[in-house]
């Protein structure tokens, strides 16, 4: 592990944290979005994360990053609501697949990471700072 890998780490996992925030914010606004009959409906994507391989100064990983995006492949919800101009032949609208709960969950965990992983690099800003200074007296 070099002298500024925990940097980078920490950095790794503020984007990736700034990704999920992102990601989460998309869903969260698109939670009543209903298409018209015969579109597929909106469907919440969930990030999946991966570790950065670590390499000879950094054994067990060198962070972490965007590993893929993927959509909730559930059944989606079908409102019986024959008066929408969204209705199918039926009269059914099909709601978008958003799970709220889920996602408020999601939403605190991103942002709880986002700050850990900032406070890291503060942390070792300041320790790296702290070494720099103790030549100086």
């Amino acid at each position: 592990m070099d002298a500024f890998s925990t940097l980078d780490i920490a950095r790794s996992g503020v984007g990736f944290s700034r990704y999920w925030l992102d990601t989460i914010a998309h869903n969260m606004a698109n939670v009543h979005t209903v298409n018209p009959a015969g579109e597929e409906p909106f469907r919440q994507r969930l990030v999946v994360a991966r570790e950065i391989a670590g390499g000879p100064f950094a054994p067990n990983g060198s962070g972490v990053e965007v590993g893929d995006l993927v959509e909730d492949d559930g059944d989606p919800a079908r409102l019986y609501d024959p008066t929408s101009p969204l209705a199918d032949a039926q009269g059914y609208v099909t709601q978008p697949l958003v799970d709220l709960s889920g996602q408020m969950t999601d939403l605190i965990l991103a942002n709880r990471t986002y700050q850990l992983n900032l406070r890291t690099i503060e942390t070792a800003r300041e320790a790296y700072q702290s070494a720099l200074r103790i030549g100086q007296r």
